[in-house]
């Protein structure tokens, strides 16, 4: 396999089968502790995909990882959580957890459930690995019971109850993880300030000049100079800010527009130009929805 390849793994056999761990108990949801996981020796670096979900749970992992511009060490419980079709790595010397949970479903699963639903409004399935959620000791405690349970229900014999509860505990498990998550949002608050410092100072200087309007930023370039995934950028604006990095830039393009129809004389649609809008169309309706008036009906205002 070429460096450059991807080994996409379409469902939990072949998984299973990659990792050596036998024949998972039920074909469309699974769960192992990492104890159980037999040491893999990775010639080389591999990148893969998944077309199923995985949550994992860590500790006494000896790996690093970072939350922005800085690194943690995981002394303490430490969750994951990918999404299907995300292309993830393992490197060469990639140490195994000492203890811990790796729970695998797949999409199927939920079909006919709320569920199916709700979990793709569940934004940390695309946060990058280094955006982990990291567990108090009670927050540990809560999340290993639920395992457990997922775990006991799996191996009982199956009725027509099972997949309800399952589902049910499921459900439960991730509804915490993103209690977790917007709690590590608020009690890492000097790091996030100074985040949300960085991104308003990235987000000035891409509109300094005329130049740098001509090419309007996105979610997705602002995040990676803050070494984070776009999905955690805009839901950690959103928690302590009201505003996710989409609206940001919004609100930023509309402050400096008022400032164009205010003190110059140039036309509507150059103004849409200089922010990159490849239609005026497009940037006036941009303006109607956030100040309730079209741009000229602003200008007006103002002479």
């Amino acid at each position: 396999m070429k460096r450059s390849d991807v080994l996409h793994i379409k469902n939990l056999h072949q998984y299973y089968a990659a990792a050596s761990l036998g024949k998972p108990r039920h074909p469309l949801i699974s769960i192992y502790n990492f104890k159980e996981m037999p040491q893999l020796a990775v010639p080389e670096a591999l990148r893969f995909t998944l077309d199923f979900y995985v949550v994992t749970i860590k500790y006494n992992c000896t790996c690093k990882s970072t939350y922005g511009q800085t690194s943690y060490d995981y002394d303490e419980g430490v969750m994951g959580f990918f999404g299907p079709k995300q292309v993830l790595g393992i490197e060469r010397e990639l140490p195994t957890p000492e203890n811990g949970w790796c729970l695998t479903f797949h999409p199927d699963l939920l079909n006919g459930y709320e569920l199916g639903k709700k979990v793709r409004d569940y934004d940390f399935f695309s946060y990058s690995v280094n955006e982990a959620l990291i567990l108090s000791e009670d927050e540990e405690r809560d999340m290993e019971e639920l395992f457990q349970k997922v775990k006991k229900e799996l191996e009982r014999p199956i009725d027509r109850f099972s997949q309800d509860v399952v589902i049910a505990q499921l459900g439960l498990l991730l509804t915490f993880s993103n209690r977790f998550y917007n709690r590590q949002f608020i009690t890492r608050k000097p790091l996030n300030n100074q985040l949300l410092s960085q991104f308003d100072e990235l987000l000035n200087t891409c509109f300094q000049n005329d130049v740098g309007r001509q090419h309007l930023p996105t979610v997705t370039s602002l995040a990676e100079k803050l070494n984070l995934s776009s999905k955690y950028l805009s839901a950690l604006l959103k928690q302590l800010t009201g505003l996710t990095a989409q609206q940001h830039i919004h609100e930023k393009i509309i402050q400096i527009a008022k400032q164009e129809l205010s003190t110059t004389n140039i036309t509507v649609s150059e103004i849409a130009y200089k922010f990159g809008f490849d239609y005026p169309q497009s940037f006036s309706k941009l303006f109607k929805n956030k100040t309730n008036m079209s741009p000229l009906e602003f200008r007006q205002s103002r002479n």
